[in-house]
């Protein structure tokens, strides 16, 4: 009995194991809920993707770190300031497929590849990124507990 009961948790573990190696569209949902949001400067909708609790964002706009209940309201703030001060435009992400999606339980790991565009004194501009998600699955589905956006510095497009 033992060993058949140790067989079903292998196969329950295998499969969702292949569930997240596709991208699982309840995990991820939140995500694109963010992304797009942002990407049509609907903040509001953007911040309800994440945990209402709060969340933990680590960015390249100083000053890299926000924390808490207010840390989406705080970063967007200064994206916006950091945005106008360096003259930018039309800014997008663009998300990729996850490369790699952990669950345990309750909590997942997400990395997926980004490409920030937008236009820098009217000259177009893209960075390649990476972001990581941590999530969090409660009463409410999937939301957002932290992000990290990992850029290799703003290049002229086509480069």
């Amino acid at each position: 009995m033992k060993l058949l009961g140790l067989s079903l948790a292998l196969v329950g573990g295998l499969a969702m194991a292949s569930q997240v190696n596709g991208e699982d569209a309840q995990l991820v949902a939140p995500i694109h809920q963010f992304i797009d949001a942002f990407d049509k400067g609907d903040l509001k909708t953007a911040a309800a993707a994440n945990d209402p609790a709060g969340v933990v964002i680590v960015d390249e706009v100083s000053p890299h770190l926000w924390t808490g209940p207010q840390a989406f309201e705080s970063w967007a703030g200064d994206l916006m300031a950091d945005g106008k001060a360096h003259g930018l435009s039309e800014e997008r992400v663009d998300l990729s497929a996850a490369t790699r999606a952990d669950v345990d339980v309750d909590r997942a790991y997400v990395v997926a590849p980004a490409v920030f565009s937008f236009r820098q004194a009217g000259a177009a501009t893209r960075e390649v990124a990476q972001m990581t998600f941590v999530l969090r699955h409660g009463t409410d589905g999937w939301k957002i507990l932290a992000w990290t956006f990992t850029g290799q510095g703003a290049q002229p497009a086509g480069k």
